[in-house]
């Protein structure tokens, strides 16, 4: 049996597979987010163990032998989060998350800094770690003085589960502290935020070992002590090693509360202009990018709101066959864009609406926005360099089909549907502690899922939605002149 364990913002996922990976069993332990003043946002290191037992008691509760049986562990987890030890482990403060807010100062100054772009191949966003830091030195200057070690959130697990202080590649490349060419701390990034090197863990690949479980907790748990525990995987990383987006090309594109367009790499192709984020991936010498939309389900889930209606009745409406766009556009920035624009401050929009718009042309114009802020993420990965020839949905919005539909005519890619299972973030952090622990050949393990259906682009209709994308398209730089 092999262990994964995620630790999400809202909770901490185990998930047991045995030697030919079929799922066994899982447990789960909830989370909460602080947010003590507006842009927060925070969580007590503490509540990460108590979540982490309460996931693995509820497994042993159900599944004690082949919680004995486990022989590798996985971790993977949020990514981002600055947790603050000092000498003696202790945690000087509460994390602060990937999605606070409050070092947006400091990450523009340091993003001023061309060696950040350089030598990270990213912006300096302000839910990256190193300005977190920045903030502390400067809000709280007692807490930084006393910083002896800084860990991420999965590898502060693994501290309490090991006693090390390591961390890997796919995470750390989140920082804004890593060479992401080089795959190795940068002294000059470290230096530019009054750090160094000793304050870091110590970095391996995601598939290696790194770490084994303390006898006390074997004990406590009923399993053996000195289990390896890999390396694992920033939880993005860690959900293309579970769906087997692992090799030059390989891509999915996930329609949750956000939306991720995710494309794995065999070399480092940076494109920070474009606010795609290029990172090492969980595999050795491998590489990925994601461009991100900060509002998809989400867009979807607000109409729903201002009308009553839920996402199914909504989506209903337009039955089964695409229809082309109809002059409509909405602008998916509820909460402003990541890619390409990295701008915080822009907001959504309807535009050509007219008396006969009606709700379920108002649907059709948010699902097709969204989907055009995917193509704006195709772009941005297009001019890195990277090719993609189909794409694997995954996410809840991926259930409608209308709108799968209309994401494969507006990237001009066939959209592959993986039969029912789950290939989440803790899969694929099972999936690395069968790897570290076996020595199997990573390929062979991180397999995509068996493919249910594939959505082919509309053809018919693929020159009216490349009208409606150039439509899409000018409104940007239109809002932005009009809020700014």
């Amino acid at each position: 049996m092999y262990l994964g364990l995620d630790l999400g913002t809202s909770g901490v996922k185990a998930l047991l597979i045995d030697a030919g990976q079929t799922i066994v069993g899982s447990g789960h332990g909830s989370l909460e987010v602080s947010r003590p003043h507006p842009g927060w946002s925070e969580q007590n290191p503490d509540d990460w163990i108590r979540a982490c037992e309460e996931a693995i008691a509820e497994l042993r509760a159900s599944h004690p032998k082949q919680l004995a049986a486990v022989k590798g562990i996985g971790l993977s987890g949020q990514m981002h989060g600055a947790t603050l030890l000092d000498a003696g482990d202790q945690v000087l403060r509460p994390c602060i998350l990937w999605n606070d807010t409050r070092s947006h100062i400091e990450a523009a100054a340091l993003d001023a800094d061309p060696r950040f772009r350089k030598l990270t191949g990213n912006i300096v966003f302000p839910g990256f770690t190193a300005p977190k830091l920045a903030w502390v030195k400067k809000n709280e200057p007692g807490v930084f003085a006393k910083v002896a070690k800084v860990l991420l959130p999965k590898d502060f697990l693994r501290l309490w589960l090991s006693g090390e202080h390591i961390s890997e590649m796919s995470d750390s490349a989140g920082t804004s502290w890593l060479d992401v060419g080089k795959r190795r701390w940068s002294a000059e990034l470290l230096a530019a935020t009054s750090l160094d090197e000793d304050k870091m863990p110590s970095l391996v690949e995601g598939t290696a070992k790194a770490g084994a479980l303390r006898g006390e907790l074997a004990s406590k748990w009923g399993m053996q002590a000195g289990i390896p525990i890999a390396g694992g995987a920033g939880d993005n990383a860690a959900s293309a090693c579970g769906m087997g987006t692992v090799g030059e090309g390989h891509a999915f594109v996930s329609l949750g509360t956000s939306g991720v367009l995710f494309a794995a790499n065999a070399a480092y192709l940076p494109n920070p202009a474009s606010a795609v984020h290029t990172f090492c991936h969980a595999l050795p010498n491998t590489w990925h990018q994601m461009g991100v939309i900060l509002s998809a389900t989400d867009s979807l889930n607000w109409l729903c709101e201002i009308t009553g209606t839920g996402a199914g009745d909504l989506t209903a409406e337009l039955g089964d066959t695409l229809k082309a766009p109809s002059g409509v556009t909405f602008l998916p920035y509820l909460s402003g864009e990541r890619t390409p624009y990295n701008d915080s401050a822009i907001r959504g929009s309807f535009t050509g609406l007219a008396h006969e718009s009606s709700r379920a042309v108002l649907t059709q114009a948010v699902l097709e926005g969204v989907a055009f802020a995917f193509r704006d993420s195709l772009e941005a990965l297009k001019k890195a360099g990277t090719t993609l020839t189909r794409v694997t949905a995954i996410g809840g919005g991926s259930r409608s089909r209308y709108w799968l539909k209309a994401i494969a005519t507006a990237l001009g890619l066939p959209v592959d549907i993986p039969a029912d299972g789950d290939f989440g973030a803790a899969f694929g952090a099972a999936r690395l502690g069968l790897i570290a622990a076996t020595g199997t050949d990573p390929l062979a393990i991180c397999t995509a899922p068996v493919t249910d259906a594939t959505i082919e682009p509309e053809a018919a209709l693929g020159g009216a939605y490349s009208d409606a994308y150039h439509r899409y398209q000018a409104l940007y730089p239109a809002i932005k002149a009009a809020t700014t």
